[in-house]
């Protein structure tokens, strides 16, 4: 399979604290050999596995996100979005996004710690803001959706990463006014020019701005408007 060519769905997380204050974003710095993005500041995010379809989510919560993710998703797909955006979260911060309630059934592999707190994936407070696909040419290109919420949505001590992996190094809360300081892909910061301007509302927009790169012609579009802008 060439990684270059094939564009895999994926989930990235936006969180913000002191939204109506001064606005904070959670990021942190992908490694120097990494074949995407290597040393950029990104949200927590990745591609969707082949199992996150299957793991519960608790309905709770769940709209409309669920609903607006499907009207552009295929079926089953908006599902795993959601529960691959909270897995990755998890994974990559230490952070949870749950409701208090034990698994039904075998916990797959990669949720074993999620469960132990005693929690299982909750949307509650996602909100689908922002999807884009990496241009051609990149070594990995991916269709991601960016999900917006809250700080106070989390279970867990928003300033304590010591359950994170590796993945993600100088992981912290950086203040909007001072987001442009780091190294930030492209797209990051359109993602971000969009969050900032609806603050402190983290709610989903009217219509999802959608940075369409899956030919060779860039599109800036809007699902749910118009068409390109």
């Amino acid at each position: 399979m060439d990684k270059a060519k094939t564009i895999r769905d994926a989930a990235t997380v936006i969180l913000i604290r002191d939204a109506a204050v001064r606005p904070q974003v959670l990021m942190g710095q992908r490694g120097a050999k990494a074949a995407f993005m290597p040393n950029k500041f990104v949200f927590p995010g990745g591609a969707v596995d082949p199992l996150d379809g299957e793991v519960p989510l608790a309905s709770s919560g769940a709209e409309p996100c669920l609903t607006r993710l499907g009207e552009d998703a295929r079926p089953g797909l908006a599902q795993a979005l959601l529960v691959a955006a909270i897995r990755e979260l998890w994974e990559e911060t230490g952070q949870i996004l749950g409701a208090a309630r034990a698994w039904q059934g075998d916990v797959p592999d990669d949720w074993h710690g999620f469960s132990q707190t005693g929690h299982i994936p909750s949307a509650d407070g996602l909100a689908f803001v922002f999807r884009a696909i990496t241009p051609p040419g990149r070594p990995r290109r991916f269709d991601a959706r960016f999900f917006a919420a809250d700080a106070d949505r989390l279970k867990t001590d928003p300033d304590d990463f010591s359950r994170a992996s590796d993945e993600l190094s100088h992981l912290q809360w950086i203040p909007l006014d001072e987001v442009r300081r780091f190294d930030l892909p492209f797209i990051t910061e359109v993602a971000l020019a969009e969050i900032a301007g609806n603050l402190p509302d983290l709610g989903a927009p009217a219509a999802v701005p959608f940075f369409d790169n899956s030919d060779e012609e860039n599109l800036f579009r809007r699902l749910g408007g118009r068409g390109p802008l």
